[in-house]
């Protein structure tokens, strides 16, 4: 393999392809040195979640990660292509993106005062099939909060409050949120760093 003259980390024989339009995710990796491509995966996630029915929010967020990275493997067999997913996971019961503020002050009337689960998914395609998945995941201990002070954080945060499954993004005022967090902060975004650019790094991907 060469080095990409996109990336001198990078080892493939093209870029890497991450199977998201995420700009979090795609700014991860091109933080990191690997410029990625991105191409949107088009799978139904919850068409996805109703036929994986009884696994647990781990095995879900793996799921879902494996079926993008195999929905975009398959139409580029000869590319290295990541797929990720997150689930956020509060005492087994999966959340997802609110659709409105009404939406999203329900879901932080539930974390208020509880820790809750963020699992982290990615899968690794290629050859056009899925090679490996893994998760990563990070608990986040939310402060009490009354609904004073969630009609507060919402007006301060906006509408970004729909685009994540927790109703927060802790780069910006959700930080103001929580009392106590465990995990790396890659992993919060959703796509655990470490051990990715670990499994690449075996896989003779990357220079160093």
């Amino acid at each position: 393999m060469t080095t990409s003259p996109a990336s001198p980390l990078w080892r493939g024989l093209a870029p890497l392809l991450l199977a998201s339009t995420s700009p979090t995710r795609r700014g991860l990796l091109a933080a990191a040195g690997l410029a990625p491509e991105t191409r949107s995966p088009g799978v139904d996630e919850r068409a996805v979640e109703a036929a994986a029915e009884g696994l647990s929010p781990e095995n879900l967020a793996e799921r879902l990660a494996a079926a993008k990275a195999a929905a975009v493997a398959g139409r580029a067999p000869d590319r290295v292509v990541i797929g990720a997913d997150q689930v956020l996971d509060l005492d087994g019961t999966v959340l997802h993106k609110p659709a409105d503020r009404a939406a999203a002050a329900s879901h932080l009337a539930r974390l208020q005062g509880r820790t809750h689960a963020l699992h982290s998914a990615v899968a690794l395609a290629l050859d056009g099939a899925v090679a490996e998945v893994f998760v990563v995941t990070a608990r986040l201990t939310m402060r009490p909060l009354d609904a004073a002070g969630i009609a507060a954080y919402l007006d301060a945060a906006g509408p970004a409050v729909t685009g994540s499954v927790g109703a927060y993004q802790l780069e910006g005022v959700g930080i103001h949120l929580f009392d106590r967090i465990e995990g790396d902060h890659s992993t919060i975004l959703g796509l655990p760093l470490l051990p990715l650019l670990a499994r690449l790094r075996g896989r003779g991907l990357l220079a160093f």
